[in-house]
Formats: C-alpha cells, structure tokens, sequence
C-alpha cells in the first residue's frame, strides 16, 4: 500500500496527486460560485490532518522549538480539566491553554463520576495520575451551552426514545442535577431547565471530586483548588465558580 511522508509533506514536498490537481484547475475566477463552497464530498481527511500539523509545525513548533524541548523532558500542568467531547468547546482554544498547562480529560458532558474500582476506571486513572503522579494544584470542570449529553439527561425517558447502549448510563451520573433542576425549575421552559442542568451538573461533577481519596488527601494540605467554569458558546460568555466547602457566587470571565 502506497503512504505519503508526513514529514515531506512538512518540509514543502508534493504529491503526485497535488501535481495532477494542480494542472486540471481552472482559474478561481472562471469557477461558478457553487464549486467555490467546499462540499462534504470533497473532504479530504488525510489532506486536513497534513495541512494542519503543517500549520502547526511551521507557525507553532518550529518557533518555540526551546520551549518544546523543555516539555520533552516532563510536564508540569497547572490544570486538570474536564471538559465535553462537542467539537464546540476546546479548551485550549477558549482558555488559550498552551502545550504543557493542561492535563484533560473530554467526555459526554464533561461529568465526573463517583468514586468506583468497578466503573469508570478511565476517569479514576486521569484523576489519580493528575493528582498523585503530576500533583496538579487545579482541577476545572467546564460546562457549556446547548449541551447535547445534558439534553439527553433531561428527556430520558420522558421522550421515550430507544435506549443508547453507552449514553444513558453514562449521562444517569447526572441524575441528583436533573432532580434538583426539576424540584426548582421544574415551572420553566425546557431550554431554561437546559441552561441550569448545564450548570448543576458541573456543581455535581465538583461535589463528586470529593469521593476520591486523592483528591480529599490533596485538598486537606491544602495542595489542590477546584473550580467550575460554564462556557456560553452562543454569547461568548464564561463564568467560574469556586468550591470548597460551598460554591461561591458566579464569577464573570469577562
């Protein structure tokens, strides 16, 4: 099977189906509009996951290679974040975390179970090497707007939808949030009943830090902050709370 060197590709190589391309285009000024728009069907994945680690290496790596060189030799993150899978909300992107300041983990709106060997090692794994290998002094929790795996905590079952074979059960961490949303908001639309689980479940994920010994131990020496953060992507808005033996008030980013 043929294989195109990504490190040529860097370096300014072409391939030979770059050359073809070349010759066959028109003049962008001779293509109707409708061949401008990129399509779905011309999507090239290898050729984006190229031409962005070419953009990478040449603007971002290259120039700081010092810095780089450094991170080799061991990390020392000021943050373990967790933070929803949606394409939406990078971390590093909305916090401007750079390489080396953030440990993360991303899932299915970004919770934090409880404490348990038999479930979720994953999430315990991440949390105990973060805190008792790294010794991060920061745990953030970040929710945000429109979130897709708070949605499905608050219509299932009541939408009577078909069971997904790893979401619900993943996304039930949520419930004590769902319940206390539905106790208190329960007269409001559901878009706003939304918005606060959004917001209770970050609250939840926090609150269930505490179960793991590590963290408690941590905590105790006073060696470890936790926080929360609510990313609105819609207004560009971000908020943070603190927590310790209660929440404080929101916080506005900006």
């Amino acid at each position: 099977m043929a294989s195109l060197s990504l490190e040529e590709t860097v370096e300014g190589g072409k391939s030979e189906n770059e050359d073809n391309s070349a010759k066959l285009e028109k003049p962008t000024a001779e293509l109707p509009l409708a061949d401008l728009i990129p399509s779905s069907s011309s999507f090239d994945p290898v050729q984006a996951i190229i031409e962005g680690f070419k953009d990478f290496k040449l603007n971002e790596f290259d120039p700081n290679r010092p810095c780089y060189d450094e991170l080799a030799k061991g990390q020392e993150p000021k943050f373990l974040v967790f933070a929803c899978s949606d394409s939406r909300v990078s971390p590093s992107t909305i916090l401007n975390f750079k390489p080396g300041e953030a440990f993360t983990v991303r899932n299915i709106a970004n919770m934090v179970p409880v404490f348990d060997q038999l479930k979720h090692s994953g999430t315990g794994a991440a949390i105990e090497y973060a805190i008792s290998v790294l010794e991060i002094p920061n745990i953030l929790v970040i929710g945000h707007s429109r979130c897709g795996g708070i949605e499905r905590l608050m219509s299932y079952p009541e939408d009577r939808s078909a069971p997904f074979d790893f979401i619900d059960d993943w996304v039930k961490i949520g419930l004590p949030a769902k319940l206390k949303v539905k106790a208190i908001w329960g007269n409001c639309s559901f878009d706003e009943q939304l918005k606060q689980c959004e917001k209770e479940s970050v609250k939840l994920s926090l609150t269930n830090l505490l179960t793991y010994p590590y963290v408690r131990k941590a905590i105790a020496k006073n060696a470890l902050k936790l926080m929360g953060g609510y990313y609105d992507f819609v207004d560009g808005k971000f908020e943070v709370v603190l927590f310790e033996t209660h929440f404080s008030p929101p916080i506005p980013a900006i």
